[in-house]
């Protein structure tokens, strides 16, 4: 009897170790199939272990389930103080920059090199310069680009005639790619399949677009600056002491480039507070990058900002977008209706964007009695006070594609 429930025992461990190991072989062989390195693998791996994931290798063929993995493990760690260690901190880094890995790797990889492999059906985005930006699809690719009459606002506002002989320029996203650009011209118009169309040359001159990220354009604007410290950042507070003077050289919906008086500190928590007309601006971010002039001691501290109100951002969008000139308008918003069809395309998935937990991800012990040496009065310098309201309406060298 005794002899039995031994062998009982025995078999039971065994289809538990089966189990368990045979589990972790089939991830590491579809790992290796798909072609990921031994370390991505373990990496995944540990992060299905740490949320109990009960499908694992989604992690392989989905970014949305990676994407969702990785705020579960954030969110665990925000709800339980115990898991709020320095190791997974340091995890949680290597997770963040193997997700950026993947965004490059898709962005490197190899796409079109010509228009005559694109399908019908595929959307398209025309900018007619001088007249705005028009949508349109393709009907039919042999010889010629065969795309509906483009349409405004869901209107024919041109008609056919008048597109012929004209260069437009066209954005597209192709699915499971990444985003086009090219130039063509208008050689014809007609109607195909009773459809009004526009014919337009092939060309194997295409250049492959990134996302629109966010437009920048220079100011004159003093400010005041900040020290983050501590676990809890409240984005709602606006701040009555004076801070360190600062002055933003230009200004995005992401960022900023500030002056500040001294030898600044990269990677420290950072928050900006100014007023943008009538409406107080509160950023917080990180110091990404430092630029030191010796001779002027100053620097010039390359700002990304993590948490904006969406009001603020609005606001800040407003103020940058009226002051470009038409040309790059149209550029923006050709970037951004294909960034639209690109959602379309793949669903709306949901991005690791929380943003106490990118704050968190990103955060340094901050010291500031070591934080440099800081002069409010540094600015003085070579830079004379401007009016909130005297800002310059030159876009800076900040690109959009």
């Amino acid at each position: 009897m005794v002899g039995i429930a031994i062998t009982i025992l025995i078999v039971f461990i065994i289809v538990r170790l089966y189990r368990t190991y045979d589990a972790n072989f089939r991830f590491f062989v579809a790992g290796k199939d798909k072609g990921f390195s031994f370390t991505e693998i373990l990496l995944l791996w540990k992060l299905a272990k740490k949320i109990e994931l009960d499908e694992p290798n989604s992690l392989y063929i989905s970014v949305p389930s990676l994407n969702n993995a990785i705020q579960a493990f954030t969110t665990q760690m925000k709800n339980n103080p115990e898991e709020n260690t320095p190791e997974n901190q340091e995890f949680l880094s290597t997770l963040y920059k193997y997700r950026t890995k993947i965004d490059i790797d898709r962005e490197n990889k190899k796409g079109l090199d010509s228009t005559r492999a694109l399908s019908d059906g595929q959307k398209l985005n025309i900018i007619l310069p001088g007249k705005g930006v028009f949508a349109s699809t393709i009907i039919a690719n042999n010889g010629n680009i065969i795309i509906k009459l483009p349409i405004q606002k869901n209107l024919y506002m041109i008609p056919s005639t008048e597109w012929i002989g004209k260069t437009v320029n066209v954005y597209l996203w192709r699915k499971g790619d990444a985003g086009y650009v090219f130039d063509s011209n208008v050689v014809n118009a007609g109607v195909y399949n009773g459809i009004p169309v526009l014919y337009l040359m092939e060309t194997d001159k295409l250049l492959r677009t990134q996302k629109r990220r966010s437009v920048r354009c220079q100011c004159n604007m003093y400010a005041q600056m900040y020290f983050l410290g501590g676990d809890e950042i409240d984005f709602n507070v606006i701040e009555n002491d004076p801070g360190f003077k600062c002055l933003l050289e230009d200004i995005s919906e992401d960022g900023a480039l500030i002056r500040v008086g001294g030898k600044a500190v990269e990677g420290l928590q950072l928050k900006i507070q100014f007023e943008l007309g009538e409406k107080m601006i509160v950023m917080f971010g990180i110091a990404r990058a430092i630029e030191y002039d010796e001779k002027t001691k100053q620097s010039l501290i390359h700002f990304e900002c993590l948490h904006l109100e969406n009001d603020m951002r609005n606001h800040i969008l407003s103020f940058v977008y009226n002051i470009l000139p038409s040309e790059k308008k149209e550029v923006l918003e050709a970037l951004s209706q294909t960034e639209e069809d690109e959602m379309q395309e793949n669903g709306v998935a949901e991005e690791v964007n929380n943003d106490t937990e990118l704050l968190e991800a990103s955060q340094v012990n901050v010291d500031t009695s070591g934080i440099v040496e800081l002069q409010e009065d540094g600015l003085n310098e070579t830079s004379s006070e401007p009016e909130a309201d005297k800002i310059s309406g030159t876009e800076s060298n900040g690109s959009y594609v």
